[in-house]
C-alpha cells in the first residue's frame, strides 16, 4: 500500500448548494462524486470514502486555499475544466502542459465559488 499524507481536506464555503453544484460538475470527470450531504455541508470522494468536505462558513472566512486532484489522463483534466467553468468556476489556468512544474505535468486551474484555487493534474 502506498503511503498517503492526507486523510481528508475541509473547505469553508458561503453557499453549500452553489459549492455542491460546482464540485459535482468539476469532480465527476475525475471519478469522484457526492458521498454525503446535509444542511451544514457535503462530502465528496470515492464511494463511502469522502475526502473533500465542504462546510458552511457560518461567518468564518472562506477561500484562498489550493487543492489539487489527481486526474487519470489529460482528457479528464480537460473535462474538469470545461464542466467546472459551466458550473460557476472561474478560469485560473486553462488545461495544458506545465513544463516549468515537471516535463509530464498537465493541469487546469479553476477558482471555485468561494475563491479557492482548485486544480486537476495528470502526471502522465
Amino acid at each position: 500500500m502506498e503511503d498517503i499524507m492526507y486523510d481528508h481536506v475541509g473547505l469553508k464555503v458561503k453557499d453549500v448548494a452553489a459549492s455542491v453544484r460546482f464540485y459535482k460538475a468539476a469532480l465527476t470527470p475525475l471519478g469522484y462524486g457526492l458521498v454525503s450531504q446535509d444542511e451544514s455541508g457535503a462530502g465528496f470522494g470515492p464511494p463511502k470514502a469522502p475526502a473533500l468536505w465542504l462546510q458552511r462558513a457560518d461567518g468564518a472566512k472562506s477561500g484562498g486555499t489550493h487543492v489539487a486532484f489527481t486526474a487519470a489522463d489529460h482528457a479528464a483534466v480537460d473535462r474538469f475544466y470545461k464542466e467546472g467553468m459551466k458550473a460557476g468556476g472561474s478560469d485560473n489556468g486553462k488545461p495544458g502542459p506545465r513544463p516549468d512544474y515537471s516535463p509530464t505535468y498537465y493541469a487546469a486551474f479553476l477558482i471555485d465559488p468561494d475563491g479557492n484555487n482548485i486544480e486537476a493534474v495528470c502526471l502522465k
